[in-house]
């Protein structure tokens, strides 16, 4: 609890027991108005004072220029005890909305936290604390135990645990070591590291994201911008009626002055648009909160209430449903050739390339636990045929060189020029072939693998509602459309340019119903124009990629493609508080206002039309923070 809710609770305090008091005494006492003044200042004293500043700045009509001219107008007539009542009530639902804000700031405050304090740099042999914006590309820095990563870098020294709840929602730890890459506002937990800084910390992970959550709050939805410009026009109309409520029916009717006076105040009182100017706000504000402690981070509520009405979701292959990591998926020997026979034969083939398809063939043969490794003492010679593959001469295992080998391995033109047969290999992916003088030995087939996520991800997508799920890829037709079958995608289009691929989104942002979006998800690297074509632009693995923060509109921080149904319930759970509140706010108002006018509800009931329906509202609005993964 902040000192300023201290305070003021303890202001509420008091302006209570002078209130009681006041009741107590009243009609018994002539004093009683002496504990109501003094119930009314502890209360609401900062009120009158705050309606006059901002009339000072040209802001006329706001709540504390309502709540001044409804409790003075009601002490002009008499009713004092109901004066301040009014402003204690106001009071409280202002308590309750400035906690309910801090709760919605802690989980934002949580993410700040990644934002380091220092950085150890090595500079002359000697380990310097510094701040992180002093330390330069190239420079050496040491992340002890406990320590936030201060930078981003590559581990030259040591190795680790890292705790990046705070940038991805995982709580599992990341197992580090020498070579690999480390993102600012991680923590270290365990080993001491040596890191090799490889950004500046303006261009840094961590100063990214803080900059992106900052100016999230920026970018307003479509409730949000209606409720501000509601309240432009809302407040001025309900002073007008209140003014015509107050002078026209004595003027005219020959009323009492202090009756039409009384319900005009009871009118101003119930006419706050407190409820709806606070709740639409801090429900987004709330929603956000509950996105970024899940890992998914949203640059404003407009992208928040566009994730909620998605229809049509497009995926990029490479990196996206797919790791981006070959993997032997096939194997097919030839001359009762064994699986591990054709693959020591293609490793030693591919032994001297470091080509991501030779770098899965070797460790394919690595993984086969034979105990057998490659002696590149045997490769005599290496022969490379461009577009075609290449010719091997592999001597024997004992090294005579009586019995070398000629071995080819590449593609089916390879096979063709050397006038070998081969059998057609109908699986996905990539077809390594290899022969020998005699023939064919046989082939192996590599192909990207599928997430484990994506399977789930995908279902998930199909219980929120969206009809269609698309995939976009620069490889052959038939790659595509083997992985799309095997995922049960709606469509699938192949051999796609970047600009093809914009082209294809903009075909089906025609064709998605009215008021729905359509959402693409990539690797924000190569995918930077369809991401900005869409009505969401999804970025995937956002801790290690400036053009994903930079690109979309939507970044999850890890790899998981299921994050997108989470992005999609805070979503939808968000926007349906929204519109509860809306509803609830403009409707209790709207009837209250009525009885008041027809003089069948007093100050009280006012009272409950503002305080309460804004407390009720604050409450509900505050559930948007407590989504949790996978509910």
């Amino acid at each position: 609890m902040t000192k300023k809710q201290k305070k003021m609770i303890v202001r509420l305090g008091v302006s209570a027991v002078c209130l009681v008091g006041g009741i107590a005494v009243q009609g018994i006492h002539p004093g009683d108005w002496v504990l109501f003044l003094a119930s009314y200042l502890a209360a609401g004293y900062d009120i009158p004072l705050k309606a006059l500043r901002n009339i000072r700045n040209g802001q006329v009509f706001d709540e504390n220029f309502l709540m001044t001219v409804a409790t003075f107008g009601a002490i002009g007539v008499g009713e004092l005890e109901e004066a301040v009542a009014v402003m204690l009530f106001y009071q409280v639902g202002e308590l309750f909305n400035d906690y309910a804000v801090n709760r919605s700031r802690k989980s934002i405050t949580n993410l700040m936290d990644i934002n380091p304090d220092y950085a150890n740099v090595i500079r002359e042999g000697k380990e310097e604390q510094v701040e992180p914006d002093e330390v330069d590309i190239g420079e050496r820095i040491i992340v002890k135990p406990g320590e936030k990563v201060p930078l981003d870098g590559i581990i030259v020294r040591g190795s680790s645990s890292l705790d990046t709840k705070a940038l991805t929602g995982e709580s599992v730890p990341v197992e580090v070591t020498e070579g690999e890459s480390i993102v600012s506002g991680s923590i270290n937990l365990s080993g001491l590291l040596e890191v090799e800084v490889t950004k500046l910390f303006d261009d840094s992970t961590v100063a990214k994201i803080l900059e992106l959550v900052e100016n999230a709050s920026s970018r307003k939805a479509k409730a949000e911008n209606f409720i501000t410009r509601f309240a432009r026009v809302y407040t001025p109309a309900v002073v007008v009626l209140a003014l015509a409520l107050a002078l026209i029916p004595p003027a005219l009717l020959g009323q009492p002055w202090s009756v039409w006076v009384y319900r005009a105040c009871s009118f101003l009182v119930v006419s706050c648009p407190c409820a709806l100017v606070i709740s639409v706000p801090l429900s987004f504000f709330g929603g956000l909160g509950a996105a970024s402690r899940n890992g998914i981070l949203m640059k404003g509520s407009n992208y928040l209430e566009a994730m909620g009405n998605l229809d049509t979701v497009v995926f990029d292959k490479t990196g996206t449903l797919t790791t981006g990591r070959f993997q032997v998926t096939g194997v097919r020997g030839e001359r009762n050739l064994s699986r591990g026979e054709l693959l020591e034969l293609a490793a030693y083939g591919e032994y001297r390339s470091n080509h991501p398809i030779a770098l899965s063939v070797r460790e394919a043969f690595e993984n086969e636990g034979t105990g057998r490794r490659i002696d590149g003492d045997r490769i005599l010679s290496v022969e490379e045929i461009a577009g075609h593959g290449m010719c091997v001469n592999l001597a024997d295992a004992e090294g005579a060189g009586e019995k070398d080998r000629i071995l080819y391995i590449g593609n089916e033109k390879l096979m063709n020029r050397q006038g070998i047969r081969v059998f057609q290999e109908d699986g996905a992916g990539t077809v390594l072939y290899l022969a020998d003088e005699k023939g064919f030995l046989g082939s192996i087939v590599i192909a990207d693998t599928v997430r484990r996520d994506v399977p789930d991800a995908l279902k998930g997508l199909r219980e929120e509602g969206v009809r269609n799920l698309v995939m976009l890829t620069g490889d052959k037709e038939a790659v595509g459309k083997a992985v799309g079958q095997k995922l049960g995608l709606d469509k699938v289009f192949g051999g796609l340019l970047p600009g093809d691929k914009v082209h294809k989104v903009e075909e089906l942002l025609k064709a998605k119903p009215e008021g729905k979006t359509l959402g693409f998800v990539g690797d924000g690297i190569n995918d930077a124009p369809v991401l900005a074509r869409a009505d969401v632009g999804i970025a995937m693995g956002g801790i290690g990629s400036d053009a994903a923060v930079e690109a979309a509109d939507v970044v999850i921080m890890n790899d998981e493609p299921s994050k997108i149904v989470d992005g999609i319930r805070i979503a939808r759970k968000t926007v349906g508080i929204v519109r509860q509140n809306i509803v609830f706010a403009i409707g209790v108002k709207v009837l209250v206002l009525i009885l008041v006018a027809c003089g069948m509800a007093s100050m009280w009931a006012a009272v409950f039309g503002d305080v309460g329906v804004s407390v009720l509202a604050i409450l509900n609005a505050v559930r948007a923070l407590s989504y949790k993964a996978g509910k």
